[in-house]
């Protein structure tokens, strides 16, 4: 069963993605209720999307849904309140933005796929990124919770990113932090520095193929976003099947 997409803008990291939250709760062993949530092949910044994060009495991972867009707990004024959707891993430690939910509040960011775009002849060709195994990709991300006047929680998350490997390399210069299943405890677990997990994805993990421009818009959210198409103006990086990486 499939996960989701989320959308990705270079440096602001405009990712888009989502899953069916069967898929997700299957293939990243949630024990919590099941939310109700439709699948979204094309979520968007200010959006709200499912994140996995681990329960701080029983260790249980749940399944949740935050917003994309980090409000920070000591936020006085939301409306004026920067809301970024992705935080530097190299600087994130260092930031009075992020340093806190680093430390202790990290999640998982189940995907599909997500989507990148290159200036191409005639306009801005949207590519999708997958892995190459066809197994679900787990996103760095870390969250908040802040409180309205009222009392209402609001979650959000933003998602950690790191220098491209050389498969993204092509389309950008920079990459979200893919990890992978053998390391989805340790940072759920936020026991100790992040940064050995803050890395590029080796080349052989992930798989590019150019899709419609249909995706540009927020309002197209279907599993068909993520058909390959045969765009002469604009052929893929690679022309190497999944999991190959010429130099």
């Amino acid at each position: 069963m499939p996960l989701h997409q989320i959308r990705w803008r270079a440096c602001a990291a405009d990712t888009r993605v989502s899953c069916p939250p069967e898929a997700a709760r299957a293939a990243f062993r949630t024990l919590n209720a099941l939310v109700n949530h439709p699948p979204n092949w094309n979520v968007a910044p200010t959006q709200i999307a499912m994140a996995i994060r681990r329960h701080p009495e029983t260790g249980e991972r749940h399944l949740d849904l935050l917003r994309w867009g980090l409000v920070p707990h000591f936020t006085k004024d939301v409306k004026a309140a920067r809301k970024p959707i992705n935080a530097r891993s190299e600087t994130a430690a260092r930031s009075g933005m992020f340093r806190g939910a680093l430390a202790s509040r990290r999640c998982l960011v189940p995907v599909d796929a997500f989507y990148e775009w290159r200036v191409v002849p005639g306009g801005k060709q949207p590519y999708a990124i997958a892995r190459a195994d066809g197994k679900p990709m787990a996103m760095a991300g870390i969250w908040e919770g802040w409180r309205t006047p009222d009392g209402e929680a609001v979650r959000t998350f933003a998602i950690l990113t790191t220098a491209a490997n050389s498969t993204m390399s092509r389309l950008h210069e920079r990459m979200p932090v893919i990890l992978e299943p053998d390391d989805w405890e340790a940072w759920l677990e936020a026991d100790g520095s992040a940064s050995a997990l803050m890395l590029p994805a080796p080349d052989n993990v992930l798989h590019v193929w150019p899709v419609s421009r249909a995706v540009n818009s927020v309002r197209n959210t279907g599993a068909e976003l993520l058909d390959r198409i045969d765009d002469p103006m604009a052929p893929p990086p690679s022309d190497a099947p999944a999991g190959d990486n010429p130099a």
